[in-house]
C-alpha cells in the first residue's frame, strides 16, 4: 500500500464530495435538521394540553375551584364549553380530543356526601389525551384529599370515538396520503424541470405547438392519477394490514385535487429557480422536510410547543392533512371548508407564480 495513492484518491473524492451540495446536505445538515425538529418538539417546552370543560354547575364556587385546579396543574389549559350544547356533538363538530364535564349537582352532591361522577371524554389515538387524563386524575386525587368527610370524586373516562374504534393508524393514513402528495409533486417536478433544462429538452419543446400551460396541466393530471392510486393503496393496506377505520370519502377528493395542484406548482417553482441538479435537490429537501414533520403527518400538532403550532399553520400540507382528518374522523364540516378554501387559495397562488418563473428558454 502506498500512502501517495491513498492521499491522491482521498483528495479526488473529497473534492467531488464538496462539489456536490446534496452530499453535504445529507451528510451534515440533514441530521442537524432532525435534531432541531425533534429536539424542539420533545424538549419539554411543550404547550399546555387544551381541555374543553363544560361546567353544568355554573356559579358554584366549588365547581369554579375545581376548574381553577385543573387549569393550574401546569399541564392543562381549560377552554370553556357552553352549557347549552350536547358535549358529544360539540366534540365531534370541533375535532376535540379531550373534554371534561362537571355535573349539574356538583356542589350539592359533595355537600350531601354522595359520589360525584366527573365525565372525561378522550380520543385513545391521541397521546395528549392520555397525558390529560393522568393530570386530571392527580387533580381529582388532590381535590378528594382536601374534601373533609366527603365521598370522593370519581373520574369516569369515556372513549369519544368508541363506536368506530379509532386508532393511531386512523390518523396516520391521512397523514401519509398528504405526505405522498407532497413528495411526489415537489421532488419529481423539481428534478424534472432542472433535468429538462440541462438536457435542452425545453428548447425542443418550444419549437412544438405545446404551450407552457399545457405542459404544466399534463404534469398535474399525471400526479393526480398517482395521488389517487396512492390514496387507494394507503386505505387498502391500512385496512387489511392494520385494521384501520379510514374509509374512502368523496369529500377528500377536492382537497386532494388542490393539494396535488399546489405541490406540483411548487415543485415547478423550485426546479425553475435552481441552477443545478444539486441545488434542486437541496431546495426540494428544504421545502419538504419542515412540512413532513411539522404538519401533523406522524404525530399530532398539539404535541408541539406553541410557536411550532403557529408555524405549522403557515405550511400548506397542514391544511391538506387537517382537511382529510376533518371528514374521515370527526365529521367536522366547518373545519373542512376552511382547510379546503386555504388549500385552494395557496394552490392557485403557487400556479400563478409557476407560470411567471417557468420558461421554455434558457436563462
Amino acid at each position: 500500500m502506498k500512502l501517495k495513492n491513498i492521499r491522491a484518491d482521498f483528495v479526488v473524492y473529497a473534492r467531488n464530495f464538496l462539489r456536490t451540495r446534496s452530499s453535504i446536505f445529507f451528510a451534515l445538515l440533514f441530521p442537524v435538521i432532525f435534531l432541531l425538529v425533534f429536539g424542539a418538539i420533545f424538549s419539554g417546552n411543550q404547550s399546555k394540553i387544551p381541555v374543553y370543560v363544560q361546567n353544568l354547575d355554573n356559579g358554584s364556587p366549588l365547581a369554579s375551584s375545581f376548574m381553577t385546579a385543573v387549569n393550574s396543574s401546569g399541564v392543562l389549559s381549560v377552554v370553556n364549553v357552553p352549557q347549552n350544547v350536547n358535549i358529544k356533538d360539540y366534540i365531534s363538530q370541533n375535532s376535540i380530543s379531550t373534554a371534561l364535564v362537571i355535573p349539574q349537582a356538583f356542589s350539592e352532591d359533595i355537600a350531601s356526601h354522595q359520589k360525584v361522577n366527573i365525565s372525561f371524554y378522550y380520543n385513545p389515538a391521541q397521546s395528549t389525551s392520555q397525558e390529560a387524563e393522568q393530570a386530571i386524575a392527580f387533580v381529582v386525587q388532590d381535590f378528594n384529599f382536601r374534601l373533609d368527610n366527603a365521598t370522593p370524586l370519581v373520574l369516569t373516562s369515556t372513549n369519544t370515538v368508541s363506536s368506530s374504534g379509532t386508532q393511531y393508524i386512523d390518523y396516520l393514513v391521512p397523514g401519509l396520503i398528504g405526505l405522498s402528495i407532497l413528495t411526489s409533486g415537489v421532488f419529481s417536478l423539481t428534478y424534472l424541470v432542472n433535468n429538462y433544462r440541462k438536457e435542452k429538452i425545453f428548447r425542443q419543446l418550444s419549437l412544438t405547438p405545446l404551450t407552457r400551460g399545457e405542459w404544466l396541466v399534463s404534469k398535474f393530471v399525471w400526479n393526480l392519477i398517482i395521488a389517487l392510486i396512492s390514496v387507494f393503496l394507503m386505505i387498502t393496506v391500512g385496512d387489511l394490514v392494520f385494521g384501520a377505520n379510514v374509509s374512502f370519502n368523496l369529500l377528500i377528493l377536492p382537497i386532494i385535487f388542490f393539494g396535488v395542484f399546489g405541490f406540483v406548482s411548487l415543485g415547478i417553482i423550485a426546479g425553475a429557480i435552481s441552477k443545478s441538479e444539486e441545488t434542486a435537490s437541496v431546495i426540494g429537501n428544504i421545502i419538504t422536510f419542515p412540512m413532513m414533520f411539522l404538519s401533523g403527518t406522524f404525530f399530532p400538532v398539539a404535541l408541539m410547543p406553541v410557536y411550532l403550532q403557529e408555524f405549522a399553520r403557515f405550511l400548506p400540507l397542514y391544511y391538506v392533512i387537517d382537511g382529510m382528518n376533518s371528514v374521515t374522523l370527526f365529521s367536522n364540516m366547518g373545519s373542512y371548508v376552511v382547510d379546503l378554501a386555504v388549500t385552494a387559495a395557496i394552490s392557485i397562488a403557487f400556479f400563478m407564480i409557476a407560470l411567471k418563473v417557468f420558461s421554455w428558454r434558457e436563462r
